[in-house]
Order: structure tokens, then sequence, then C-alpha cells
């Protein structure tokens, strides 16, 4: 008979687990999803399009309902879970149902952060972070609506990305001194910042909110440096939390994250935790590539194969406000590298890879990202660079046809 196995969460990092079950142990579980958004999982990275546009809604659904069914997954999407009995292993969820399980598996993702500052109450202050989100994004850009977005990560770009091309006149406010400022180093979130302001979007930096300005809707935001900016809607994407409430008060060990092994197991006997409300290490990760490699270790654990994360190289590969970037690695440079430099501006492109011991460790990338899986895998593979590194700068094909000569 099949074990219950039951996920909380319906998002990336849970079709993917479910996908790696599915491969690794199938038949050995009867998987349960819950899910708190009221749709089926979907790519949460190409929200942004949606917005802008660019794709549609429905087009962004990981797998269809049929695939879910073939795999033998009962889901439940807009449910909350409320609970976890950790002793008499069972997960409660609103309205008073339960579900008992043998394994338990969280993956219950962020929350977008909000500033604590006067009139962030006020009604036109709203955040960037799921589809529903999107919609009412959509509404607000549909009506011509004055929009500040705070923050300027990927999560802010993005957002400002598609409100402005949704037709929304559009201020960015970011409180440091560059754009994506823990993907870039100064040069690249400096030709960015160009690149993104071609496409009408303002662009504020070392910009600290003071205030919202309003009486019941927002009117305005104000700097600590007395600017003011005029507004309609405010959208706050200046980062995210990982979501550890339900493990916190099941009495599951939290530290920023819910804290897991290198197999993925919480303090509690048989729970897991997976993606960006997962803490291994030390580290959270909010991006989508660790997740998916989270997953696979922990579906090789689950059916009874040896099994190890040891960590991920963190690496972001997307078209963030339609610029294409890539950052892997020690990007930043640590003491005794050296880095390889090409800086473009008129063609807008810049890279930099950065060596140390004979080994890529590092990269950054702006415009032209052709080669950016490939100099991903030098980084992870660790392989010398004999024979490749003159060239390596101008391409895989160069660089391979170089070492072959």
């Amino acid at each position: 008979m099949s074990e219950p196995l039951v996920i909380v969460g319906n998002g990336m990092a849970a079709a993917r687990l479910v996908d790696e079950l599915s491969k690794a142990a199938l038949g050995r579980y009867a998987i349960a999803v819950i899910g708190e958004e009221p749709r089926l999982a979907y790519n949460r990275v190409l929200l942004s399009s949606v917005l802008a546009g660019e794709t549609a809604s429905h087009d962004i659904e990981l797998q269809p309902a049929s695939w879910w069914r073939d795999r033998g997954v009962t889901l439940k999407y807009g449910c909350v879970a409320t609970e976890i009995d950790v002793g008499r292993r069972e997960l409660k969820i609103e309205n008073d149902e339960s579900m008992s399980f043998s394994k338990l598996v969280l993956a219950t993702g962020s929350t977008p952060l909000r500033l604590n500052v006067p009139g962030a109450d006020l009604a036109g202050v709203h955040t960037f972070r799921d589809s529903r989100d999107v919609d009412l994004l959509l509404t607000l850009a549909a009506q011509k609506k004055r929009v500040v977005v705070i923050g300027g990560g990927l999560l802010g770009l993005e957002a400002a990305y598609g409100l402005a091309k949704a037709g929304a006149p559009v201020t960015l406010v970011h409180l440091m001194d560059r754009l994506m400022e823990r993907q870039l180093d100064a040069p690249a979130a400096g030709l960015l910042k160009s690149l993104v302001e071609l496409k009408g979007i303002k662009i504020l930096l070392d910009a600290n909110t003071a205030r919202f300005h309003g009486e019941t809707c927002v009117e305005g935001v104000e700097l600590t440096d007395g600017r003011r900016i005029d507004a309609d809607a405010v959208i706050f994407a200046a980062g995210i939390r990982p979501s550890t409430a339900l493990a916190k008060e099941a009495g599951i060990a939290v530290n920023r994250g819910i804290m897991v092994n290198d197999v993925m197991r919480t303090g509690a006997p048989d729970i897991f935790a997976l993606g960006e409300c997962a803490e291994h290490r030390g580290i959270c990760y909010g991006l989508v590539e660790p997740a998916y490699e989270q997953a696979r270790v922990l579906a090789r654990h689950l059916a009874g194969r040896p099994a190890n994360y040891s960590g991920s190289v963190v690496a972001t590969n997307l078209k963030v406000s339609g610029v294409s970037v890539f950052s892997a690695g020690d990007f930043m440079g640590a003491d005794g590298s050296e880095a390889i430099v090409l800086n473009d501006i008129r063609h807008g492109t810049y890279k930099k890879l950065v060596i140390s011991a004979g080994r890529l460790t590092g990269a950054v990338l702006v415009g032209d990202v052709a080669d950016a899986l490939w100099y991903l895998e030098l980084i992870r593979d660790r392989k010398p660079l004999v024979g490749i590194r003159s060239q390596m700068m101008f391409g895989r094909a160069l660089a391979l046809a170089s070492e072959a000569a």
C-alpha cells in the first residue's frame, strides 16, 4: 500500500518534487499537494511577462491538470494549511479538514516584504509576488495610474518593466547605489540601468523611503532626503521572507528559514522542507535552480537511495526588464583572483570573467548571454582553463576551437 506523502505548497519546488518522485519512487507514495493559490502550479519567473502582455496567464502553468492526474496526485488548491500535529502526523486545513501523512514536505515559499513606514497601510499600496497581484497591477496599468515601485532587485525591475510596457508611468526607487547589487557588479548594474531607462522607466538610486502620503489612498512617496514623488499606487518589491509560520508553530526549528540537513529533513521526524522556505547550512536560496537541486536530492532520499545536498552555486540567468542578464559564482572576485572584462556600452554588452588558481570562479554578463550556461558549467566543474583562457571571453565556439588547435 502506498504511503501518504503530503506536500504543502503548490509552486515550482513542489511541482519539481512530484516530477522527480514519479521517476525515482513511482508508486511508493500516494501524493497530495495542498496549494494556497487557487490555480495549478505555474512558472513564477514569467509573471512579469504576463504583466507586460507578452504571455497569457494560462500559458505559464508548469503542467496541465492531466499531468497531475496521470501521476495519481491529489491536488487541493485554494486551500490554506493551518496546523501541523507532529505527534499524530496530521496536517490541518482551513474548514476543519485534516490529512494524515507518513511523510510531510513543506514547500511554502516566501512572502513579500513590506516596509514599516508611515502610510504603508494606505489603500493603493500593493505587493508583486503572485498571479493575483498581476491581475491587480494590470488594472492599474490599464487606468494609466502613476506607479512607484519600491525595490531595484530582480522582482522590482520585473514589476516596473511589466507596468511600463502595459502603459503605466513608472518610477523605480532603490535604497542601494546600484540595481541588482546581489547579482551584478557596479559596471554591469550601470549598463542595466541605462538600458532599463531607455524603456521609459525613471530610476532613483540611493533613495530611502521615509513615508507615504495620503488620507485614505496613497497620493505620494516621500524620501528621506525630502524629495516627493506623486503616485496613485505603490508596489513593494523590496525582497522576500521565507514562509516559516506553519513550521514554527509546530515546534520545528526555524532560523531565517526552516532549518534542514543534507537530505532536506527538518528537526522533526519525516518532515522535510525545500525551496525558498528552507535554510540549508545557514543559506536561504531565493532562486529556482537550488530548489530544483533540492527536489532531486529529496526525491532520491524518499526513494531510499543515497542522496546528499551540499549547497548550490548561485546563478541568475534571466531576461530582466527585457535585458538579458547572467551572473554566477564569485562575480565580485575574492582576494587573489583576477578579472577579464569586456565593456561595450554602445552595443549594450558587458562581460566579466573572474579567474582564481587557473579556474573560472565567477561571471557576469549583460546583453549577450549566449555562452552563460557554458560559463556556469566551467564554474561548477572547476575545469582548468589551460588552452582556452585567452579566447574564452569571446565564447565557447572560439575557445574550444583554440583548445583543439
